[in-house]
């Protein structure tokens, strides 16, 4: 006898009846970037992403709560830049501001703060800079330690739900926990950046949060895109040992065997980073008449679920829930 799967994809409703995988706006978080100015500035290069003010923030996170999506997460520029980046972690700074602005409007909204400090020193990168001995500079990793931790805290009393350390210092994870628990903020998870990839596609990131490395790159600290599992995996076994309560893969579309390993690996929620990058490609493809965005996007955040994602970071955001929602 003939098997014939296709009896199962003959209508919509025998489609849907199998399905094995499901997409919902709750399973998206919203990207946020805000600076100190009271206009939207619009990113060339990420077509249909702004830069928001505070209160521009807090309306798109209102938009987002409205089609259903449940977290945001918040990228700060600031007007000012030093190299200790000095502004991550200044109790007025311009995440702060926004965490709480944004819980004060929509306290059921979970905000999370991305805790760097590439957006707020004067070179790019992600802490104090140091020199080698052959002459080069990189980051002081300890001394790093120290601000990423007075900057998880800041954003913790400013409101935030949840902290997202993104800098890939070794022992940012056990830094920040510990000083969350000292200043009575045990109840804040850690969302860990646990397997972060020094990638091409961050370009776009770069342009809307003005974070490219003026000297240098990110190489010694990102992980190497031709890594493999083991480094994967040591990587997110140390985050978990710290005691952070998600772990992140970033980017997401070139890395979906990472994301399964993951998956496969740990019970910790698991997040998905559809970067800036990916989406540009898509943006980029759909204007030149070579894609159908729909279609594309939909396919896409579904591929990162099936390959595991509990949740998935993506610009996509608001225009996937309103088409999830259209049905």
């Amino acid at each position: 006898m003939l098997d014939r799967p296709r009896r199962l994809r003959r209508t919509a409703g025998l489609r849907a009846l199998m399905r094995e995988v499901t997409l919902t706006p709750q399973h998206f978080i919203h990207p946020l970037f805000v600076h100190e100015q009271d206009t939207e500035l619009p990113i060339a290069t990420m077509p249909g992403v702004s830069r928001h003010s505070v209160a521009g923030a807090v309306e798109q996170a209102r938009t987002a709560r409205d089609l259903g999506i449940t977290s945001v997460i918040l990228f700060g520029i600031p007007d000012e830049k030093d190299p200790q980046g000095s502004q991550a972690y200044a109790e007025g700074g311009v995440i702060q501001r926004a965490a709480t602005a944004i819980k004060a409007e929509l306290p059921d909204l979970t905000v999370i703060a991305d805790t760097c400090l590439c957006e707020y020193t004067d070179h790019g990168h992600c802490g104090p800079l140091c020199q080698t001995q052959d002459g080069d500079w990189t980051v002081d990793n300890d001394a790093a330690l120290e601000l990423l931790a007075r900057t998880a805290v800041s954003q913790a009393r400013a409101g935030a739900d949840v902290v997202a350390p993104s800098a890939m210092m070794d022992g940012q994870v056990a830094a920040i926990r510990t000083a969350l628990d000292a200043a009575g903020f045990e109840h804040v998870p850690v969302m860990s950046y646990a397997v972060k990839y020094a990638s091409a596609y961050y370009g776009p990131f770069r342009d809307a949060a003005g974070s490219a490395p003026s000297v240098g790159n990110r190489a010694s600290y990102q992980m190497d895109p031709a890594g493999g599992e083991r480094e994967a995996l040591r990587e997110a076994r140390l985050d978990a040992a710290q005691g952070a309560d998600y772990l992140m893969v970033k980017p997401a579309l070139a890395y979906l065997d990472i994301l399964r390993l993951l998956r496969d690996s740990f019970d910790l929620p698991l997040v998905a980073y559809n970067v800036s990058g990916e989406y540009a490609l898509v943006k980029a493809a759909v204007q030149a008449g070579y894609m159908d965005e729909r279609r594309t996007v939909l396919e896409t955040l579904t591929g990162m679920r099936r390959a595991g994602a509990d949740a998935i970071i993506t610009y996509h955001a608001l225009d996937a829930a309103r088409w999830l929602r259209e049905g």
